[in-house]
């Protein structure tokens, strides 16, 4: 259990601009994780190991990207209790993202609204952090695992998306336990545009090949995990579904542990936050307004892909209740974001612990 209780945390950093909370929590886990100070923060790590894509999880429950785009705070992240870790987006070129203010606090609804942007210090500086993480460099597979984001930069025309999408695939496959490819978040023009059917194809077809070349090369398969929207409607999820089976199963049907899907990123629907501050901010709302959304994604996914299929589920976990749907609504693992802002680390092994106990019950 941590020291500082992050409900004695919450009125300062919600007194805050966003956005100035954020890089203030980031930096002093950058500065704390490395210390004995760790201790006011961490938390201990449920072990409930489970295996997916050919990965020993130690717990079901994951940091999802976005909170920490540069990948400053590995060490620190990992010591809040998390089974997995996702950082990122990277883009092959640092930018500066979209213009501030850019993040929103809805406190009423347990929800935040973001443009950022993919803002990123960029390709370079990314690898750089993630070499510079000591969490695994003990000879052995460290206590947690790593999951890398990678996009596309906003100056990058859509018809040459997959340039940037590759160019990132080559950078961090050496240091990924897997790679997430981003093409949900609503804040990159015209990124959602590659959920579509032709261009999914394209893009997973020509990600396969690489992939399979840094394989070779690297004397290791890593599995690249597709992050969509959860604004999608029954057609374009079979489309991706379709899409998914072809580059992710064998010629039985059977997944191959190469692919998965992470469902889902934020939403542009505001029906659930109508007339409340902020509401028509543009980006994307995350929270707990995307909980109902996100698992409708997983469960019509679940019934596309079947049971062996990879489904890491994110999207509105506010208690281990949260948690606990996405794991019956079909999802395999699952990651928190918005959860952490509002609840603090000690969610992260309420989760762990809720999960663990559905898991046990189910096998009796």
């Amino acid at each position: 259990m941590s020291l500082l209780p992050y409900a004695a945390a919450r009125p300062f950093l919600f007194g805050m601009d966003p956005e100035a909370a954020h890089d203030l929590t980031l930096g002093a886990i950058a500065k704390l994780q490395h210390s004995p100070l760790t201790c006011l923060y961490s938390e201990t790590r449920v072990q409930d190991p489970f295996t997916l894509a050919g990965i020993a999880f130690p717990n079901r429950v994951g940091l999802a990207a976005g909170l920490d785009k540069n990948a400053r705070c590995i060490d620190g992240l990992a010591a809040m209790g998390f089974g997995f870790v996702e950082v990122g987006t990277v883009t092959p070129v640092g930018q500066r993202g979209n213009p501030k203010p850019r993040m929103f606090r809805l406190p009423k609804a347990n929800a935040l609204i973001n443009r950022l942007g993919f803002n990123n210090e960029g390709l370079d500086a990314f690898l750089a952090n993630v070499q510079r993480a000591r969490f695994r460099k003990q000879g052995r597979a460290g206590p947690m695992v790593l999951g890398l984001n990678i996009g596309k930069n906003a100056s990058t025309p859509i018809e040459r998306a997959i340039d940037d999408y590759l160019t990132c695939l080559d950078g961090v496959y050496p240091h990924a336990d897997y790679v997430t490819v981003n093409i949900s978040s609503p804040n990159t023009q015209n990124l959602r545009s590659l959920q579509s059917d032709q261009a999914l194809d394209a893009l997973l077809g020509a990600v396969a090949e690489r992939r399979e070349l840094l394989a070779q090369r690297h004397g290791r398969q890593i599995p690249v995990f597709l992050k969509i929207a959860p604004d999608l409607d029954k057609t374009q999820l079979e489309v991706i579904a379709a899409t998914l089976v072809r580059y992710g199963t064998d010629s039985s049907g059977e997944a191959t542990r190469a692919m998965g899907v992470i469902a889902t990123n934020t939403t542009l629907s505001r029906e659930a936050v109508k007339g409340m501050e902020h509401a028509e901010e543009t980006g994307g709302l995350s929270g707990s307004p995307v909980l109902h959304m996100s698992n409708q994604v997983i469960r019509q996914l679940r019934a596309s892909l079947g049971p062996g299929f990879p489904i890491i589920g994110v999207g509105g976990v506010l208690s281990a209740a949260d948690a606990v749907s996405k794991v019956q609504s079909g999802a395999d693992l699952v990651q928190i974001y918005t959860g952490l802002i509002y609840k603090g680390p000690s969610l992260v092994r309420e989760s762990a612990l809720a999960i663990q106990a559905l898991r046990t019950s189910t096998v009796q």
